[in-house]
């Protein structure tokens, strides 16, 4: 299961929890959408540290100018809105 992706509604999560749980304590990542959006996304222990370490070293080494990806996160969230 390892690396897999699978999709489920809300109603289906809430539903199936059980199922679900199984599917990312296997590896998979599982994506929750409500109306038709994407919503949520249930990923393993494991890939979500290293999510967060690949994160940090980019920052940490230089590789990533904090500011202008803030102001561009800010802008990306906020637009949207306008």
């Amino acid at each position: 299961m390892l690396g897999t992706t699978a999709t489920a509604t809300a109603t289906e999560m809430q539903n199936n929890f059980g199922r679900y749980l199984s599917l990312v304590m296997d590896g998979a990542e599982v994506i929750i959408t409500k109306n038709g959006k994407e919503v949520a996304r249930v990923i393993p222990k494991e890939a979500a540290v290293s999510y967060l370490t690949d994160s940090l070293t980019g920052i940490l080494k230089g590789n990533v100018d904090v500011e202008s990806a803030k102001e561009e996160k800010l802008r990306e969230k906020y637009a949207a809105h306008d």
